[in-house]
C-alpha cells in the first residue's frame, strides 16, 4: 500500500503531543495541576486521540478501496476488514498486558482491563468494517452518515441508565466519571470520518491533490466555526450534555482541527523540506512501537520515585528526554529494516557477453 509522507508526518506530530501530554501527566507534581502550564499541555494532549483514530479510519478506508479493486464478494471483504480490526484488539490486550508486567510490583488486575485507545479503536473498526460492503461513492456516504450518527446520539447514549449494566460495557461505550476514557461514543466517529477522508484521499489523481488540500484546509476551517458556534448557544437539543466528553460540537471542531492539520502536514513535506531524513517521519513510521514503548517507559514501576513528583521546567525536560529516545529508537528501528530490507533483495544477475 502506497504510503503518503504528510500522513507520516501527522502521525509523528501526533506522537508528539501524547509524548508531552503523558509525561506531564504521569510527572508533575499534584500542587502544579490546577496551572495553566499543566493544564495547557492537557488541553494540547487532547487532540493525538483524535488524530490516531481519524488516521485509522483514513488507513482502513485505502485497505477498503484496495479490497474494492482485487476482491468481488462484498462478504469477502467484510471479512478481512473484520480480521484486521481483530488483529488490532489483539495488539491493544497484548499492550495491556505489558503495561500491567511493566507496573509490577504496583500492577492493579484493573489494568488489564482498562479501555485505552487500542481498545476503542479495535472494536470501531470491528463494527465499521461493514463499509466494506459497499463500494465507491456509496462507502464514502456510509462513513459520513455513520459518523454523524454517532456523534449526534453520543450526549443521549451517555445519559441512559446505565446503573444496572457491567462496568466494563460501560467503559466501552460511554464516558462517564471513573470510566470511559476511549468509549465508543463518540470517539469511534473519528474513525468514520476518517474513512471518508481516507477514500477522498486516495482516489484523488496526482494532479488534483493540492485543489484536495486547499479544501481539506477550507472545510476544516469551516468545521471549527461551526462546531464553535453551536457549543456557544444559549439553547441545546440535548436534555443534558458535556461539551469535553460526549459533544457533537466538540467532534466537529476536532475532526475541522484534524483536516487542517493535514493540509499542513501536505504542504510542509510536499514543498518546505527535502527527501532527506526527517525525525518526525521517523517517529510517525514507528507510531505503534513508540506509542507502546514511552507509555511503559512514563507510567512504569522503573520511574515510580519520578512519579508525581517534577516541577513544570523539570517535567519539560523529562518531555524533551523521553521524546528524544523514542527518536533514538525509531531511527535505530528504520535503519535495521532498512539493512534487513536490502539483505534480503536478490543479487544482481551479471550478464557476462563472450564475444
Amino acid at each position: 500500500m502506497k504510503r503518503f509522507p504528510f500522513l507520516d508526518w501527522m502521525r509523528g506530530l501526533a506522537v508528539v503531543i501524547m509524548i508531552q501530554c503523558h509525561t506531564f501527566n504521569s510527572f508533575t507534581r499534584l500542587d502544579l495541576r490546577e496551572g495553566g502550564p499543566y493544564v495547557l499541555t492537557q488541553f494540547i494532549g487532547g487532540m493525538a486521540a483524535p488524530l490516531f483514530l481519524l488516521m485509522a479510519g483514513m488507513t482502513t478506508a485505502f485497505q477498503m478501496e484496495s479490497l474494492e479493486r482485487r476482491e468481488p464478494s462484498p462478504w469477502r471483504r467484510w471479512l478481512i476488514s473484520l480480521k484486521r480490526a481483530g488483529y488490532i484488539l489483539t495488539i491493544a490486550f497484548t499492550f495491556r498486558f505489558t503495561n500491567w508486567v511493566f507496573s509490577v510490583p504496583h500492577a492493579s488486575p484493573a489494568e488489564m482491563t482498562k479501555v485505552d485507545i487500542l481498545n476503542c479503536m479495535g472494536v470501531g473498526m470491528a463494527v465499521l468494517a461493514v463499509g466494506a460492503v459497499f463500494r465507491g461513492d456509496a462507502r464514502t456516504r456510509f462513513a459520513v452518515i455513520a459518523g454523524l450518527a454517532i456523534a449526534a446520539v453520543s450526549p443521549l447514549m451517555t445519559n441512559l441508565p446505565w446503573s444496572g449494566t457491567p462496568a466494563l460495557l460501560q467503559e466501552y461505550l460511554v464516558p462517564g466519571p471513573g470510566r470511559g476514557r476511549f468509549p465508543f461514543f463518540p470517539c469511534v466517529s473519528y474513525i468514520a470520518f476518517g474513512m471518508a477522508l481516507g477514500a477522498m484521499v486516495k482516489r484523488a489523481p496526482a494532479e488534483r491533490f493540492d485543489r484536495l488540500m486547499q479544501w481539506s484546509m477550507l472545510i476544516g476551517f469551516s468545521l471549527i466555526f461551526i462546531g464553535q458556534y453551536f457549543s456557544n448557544i444559549p439553547y441545546s437539543v440535548y436534555p443534558n450534555a458535556s461539551f469535553w466528553t460526549d459533544s457533537p460540537a466538540l467532534v466537529v471542531i476536532r475532526v475541522g482541527i484534524c483536516m487542517m492539520i493535514m493540509a499542513g502536514a501536505y504542504l510542509w513535506t510536499e514543498y518546505c523540506v527535502g527527501a532527506g531524513w526527517s525525525w518526525m517521519l521517523a517517529m510517525g513510521k514507528n507510531s505503534l512501537m513508540v506509542y507502546w514503548v514511552h507509555v511503559m517507559i512514563v507510567y512504569g514501576s522503573l520511574v515510580q520515585p519520578l512519579k508525581r513528583a517534577l516541577s513544570i521546567p523539570q517535567g519539560a525536560l523529562a518531555t524533551v528526554i523521553v521524546t528524544l529516545m523514542m527518536i533514538a529508537m525509531s531511527a535505530l528501528w528504520l535503519a535495521w529494516k532498512s539493512r534487513q530490507a536490502s539483505r534480503s533483495a536478490p543479487a544482481p544477475v551479471h550478464i557476462r557477453n563472450d564475444t
